[in-house]
């Protein structure tokens, strides 16, 4: 099977819960693909046989990570579906949440009642935006276990709606603006109503960090770090962005050399999992930091993409404390990266 069948499956269940992508970076099989889907193995990318129990500590696997059995080196993905953050209201908090939330890469969707209030929030950016009453804009949104809930509207009735219904979906997070002693008997009326209590307890309220936040501004810096810190507490990688999953998914017979982070220490930019493709002419879609390790990584595909049989290989880029003060960060860092010839 070529590889390219891997990527298409792996876009169609893009939207289930739990998706891994097991690569052999080393060892017999190098460079097959393995694509879980709910615990299950839905395709592999050649005929390599793969014992039982390496299946299994593939599908289990609870992070994204390098896993090593007795004959091979995997890189196994944990994929994060994209982060959806749905807002309860759209005042001048949620407005600045907007903002912030695109900046971070969230989807955002706004549900809120008041149509100057609805525009608003679409001018600030927001995906989607649904006018109607919060009982009934809620029936049309779906949860999920990459979906953040926040609840900042204009009144205490609205809030109490938003949460009875949000605590019945599949949830990353759920979040209400409101004083702490707001907050306690919101908490025990909603237990009262029938809502479990572990549910209930969930709830981020009074919502974001401890920050001494008074501004709309500041509020929503507070929120978005809690909500950032949620969201990486799970190791799982970003996943694959639309223009290069599709590059991947496509059958066009054009080499292309794909260099994915493996490992990462110190203030390397970005996570594992990052990939970023190079075509013969120099062209890249995706990006593993930019910089000098970048241009590095670059020049190692461009070399393996005149080769004629290349193999895959793990290559380390070291960032001096030089470069990184170039570059903008606060001292040096390390990446493993993989790099294979796809195509041939």
């Amino acid at each position: 099977m070529k590889y390219q069948e891997v990527y298409k499956i792996l876009e169609e269940n893009i939207e289930k819960k739990r998706n891994i992508l097991a690569t052999v970076i080393q060892g017999p099989g190098e460079g097959t693909r393995l694509f879980f889907s709910e615990g299950e193995l839905l395709v592999k990318s050649s005929e390599e046989n793969f014992e039982p129990e390496e299946l299994q500590r593939l599908s289990e696997t609870g992070e994204s990570r390098i896993l090593e059995t007795d004959s091979r080196k995997f890189f196994v993905e944990l994929l994060r579906n994209p982060s959806r953050l749905v807002i309860c209201g759209g005042g001048h908090v949620a407005q600045q949440v907007i903002v912030l939330a695109k900046k971070i890469g969230f989807q955002v969707t706004v549900l809120e009642d008041r149509p100057l209030f609805a525009d608003q929030a679409r001018k600030a950016g927001a995906d989607i935006v649904i006018c109607d009453d919060f009982a009934s804009g809620l029936e049309k949104i779906p949860g999920s276990s990459d979906t953040y809930f926040l609840v900042v509207t204009r009144g205490h009735r609205y809030d109490d709606i938003c949460l009875t219904s949000i605590l019945r979906k599949e949830r990353a997070y759920a979040g209400m603006m409101a004083s702490r002693k707001r907050g306690i008997l919101l908490k025990k009326r909603l237990i009262e109503e029938g809502i479990p209590e572990e549910e209930v307890e969930l709830i981020h309220t009074p919502v974001g960090l401890s920050i001494h936040a008074e501004t709309p501004e500041e509020i929503a810096v507070s929120i978005m770090a809690e909500l950032i810190m949620e969201k990486n507490s799970v190791k799982k990688t970003s996943g694959y962005e639309k223009e290069l999953l599709a590059c991947l998914a496509e059958d066009s017979g054009q080499k292309k050399a794909l260099a994915t982070i493996v490992s990462r220490r110190g203030s390397a930019p970005r996570e594992i999992g990052t990939k970023m493709i190079v075509f013969p002419d120099g062209k890249i879609i995706g990006t593993i930091g930019g910089g000098c390790m970048e241009s590095r990584v670059q020049h190692h595909c461009l070399h393996m993409l005149k080769e004629e049989n290349p193999k895959g290989c793990l290559v380390y880029e070291d960032m001096t404390g030089t470069e990184a003060e170039e570059e903008g960060l606060v001292c040096g860092g390390t990446i493993q990266v993989y790099l294979e010839v796809l195509g041939v």
